[in-house]
């Protein structure tokens, strides 16, 4: 019994972390024996309202206006909206006071009160026409051919929202933290673009997305990871979520571990949040290949792969005990592998650089995020008003 509840998490395990992959391309290669349908490449120009959420973000707003308007878009059909809610900094003096080209349209929201970039990217909404929009993070530079790549996909009716590219800034002297959320971000980018082209993306990240304004609904006020609720909630409604790798928002990798355990943290929280209002996607009989994605690229993730890591140490243990060979050695490499991250971090400590060591202690971050998600989320102390993590300069 032992051997098959080891075996059976073993798979489980690899499948969540990188055999979902494999399948994931298998299934690719086998579609595109049919002809592909190309993203249109016509004048496909709609109206878009380009929202900024930004929270306390005086030193890099100005920063974030520049690169807005260097966007390849016709001004006519374009129009920004800055949400400025609770910075009691000078966010909204320096957005109010920016010397914007005549005849660009632009808005100002703002109010003292902070509730949470939910309250102010729904408070954006209640303004909005465009049949498009198109949101971003304060904190991040866009390419000027984004919304031009973005919208493209929307000339196909059945798209309702398209996920751009994150891309993570990396200097040479980032620490092991920020070249493991380096390396994650690539691969996760590669997964988003087979799930689009076998069905749909799991889900898009908050720094650069697109939806119809027509699929927008209003999201719960206490939902953490609001931008992968809003877009799986429009891929549940049975639209499309299409992945642009051509529109992309680069961002400065997290300042350091503590820095970026807080932001694993509060996802990890939200993901778990997530899985249990997503819940009716967990039915495969009634949501097919998008309950698939989403099992596979997210729940296990979420939820069995953390919890069975010591599950599985523990049982090779007592295996290993019992003299067979082959769990003595699959023993060591998991003494090995947890050695080099409890490395990683003590080097991390002293400033000290192994890339080698790089992947086990971020991989092992994650999941310890993991358990603290869940333990904040049970205990009710992660909201939607948060501290935000630093990032590298």
């Amino acid at each position: 019994m032992l051997e098959i509840v080891f075996w059976s998490g073993l798979a489980l395990v690899f499948y969540a972390y990188l055999g979902y992959g494999f399948v994931l391309w298998a299934f690719v290669r086998i579609k595109r024996l049919s002809p592909p349908l190309a993203p249109s490449e016509t004048d496909y120009l709609p109206e878009v309202t380009f929202v900024v959420c930004a929270f306390n973000e005086e030193d890099w707003i100005r920063k974030k206006i520049d690169n807005s308007l260097a966007l390849d878009y016709p001004r006519p059909l374009i129009q920004f909206c800055f949400v400025t809610d609770g910075s009691d900094d000078q966010t909204a003096e320096l957005v109010q006071s920016y010397p914007y080209p005549a005849g660009l349209r632009w808005q100002l929201l703002h109010q003292p009160e902070r509730r949470g970039k939910i309250a102010a990217f729904q408070r954006a909404m209640q303004q909005i026409e465009s049949p498009i929009v198109v949101s971003t993070d304060a904190n991040t530079l866009v390419n000027p051919e984004a919304i031009l790549r973005l919208v493209r996909h929307f000339a196909d009716p059945k798209v309702g929202a398209v996920a751009g590219e994150k891309r993570i800034s990396m200097a040479e002297k980032d620490d092991a933290s920020s070249a493991g959320e380096g390396i994650y971000w690539k691969y996760e980018s590669l997964l988003k673009k087979w799930d689009a082209e076998l069905w749909s993306v799991v889900g898009a990240a908050g720094e650069l997305f697109a939806f119809r304004t027509e699929c927008y609904e209003p999201v719960p006020s206490d939902t953490l990871v609001e931008d992968f609720y809003l877009t799986m909630r429009i891929a549940q409604r049975g639209w499309r979520v299409q992945y642009e790798p051509g529109a992309w928002a680069a961002e400065a990798s997290s300042a350091s571990v503590a820095e970026e355990m807080k932001r694993k943290v509060r996802i990890a929280a939200g993901g778990l949040q997530a899985v249990w209002r997503l819940a009716p996607l967990l039915n495969p009989l009634r949501y097919g290949v998008l309950s698939f994605q989403y099992i596979s690229h997210r729940v296990l993730r979420w939820t069995l792969a953390p919890m069975l890591l010591p599950i599985l140490l523990a049982i090779n243990v007592l295996l290993a005990l019992h003299g067979s060979l082959l769990y003595q050695i699959l023993l060591l490499a998991q003494i090995i592998f947890y050695l080099a991250a409890l490395a990683g971090w003590f080097l991390e400590q002293r400033k000290l650089k192994v890339k080698a060591l790089f992947v086990p202690y971020y991989f092992c971050l994650m999941n310890w995020a993991m358990y603290a998600g869940f333990v904040r989320l049970l205990r009710g102390k992660q909201t939607v008003i948060w501290e935000k993590a630093k990032r590298a300069q």
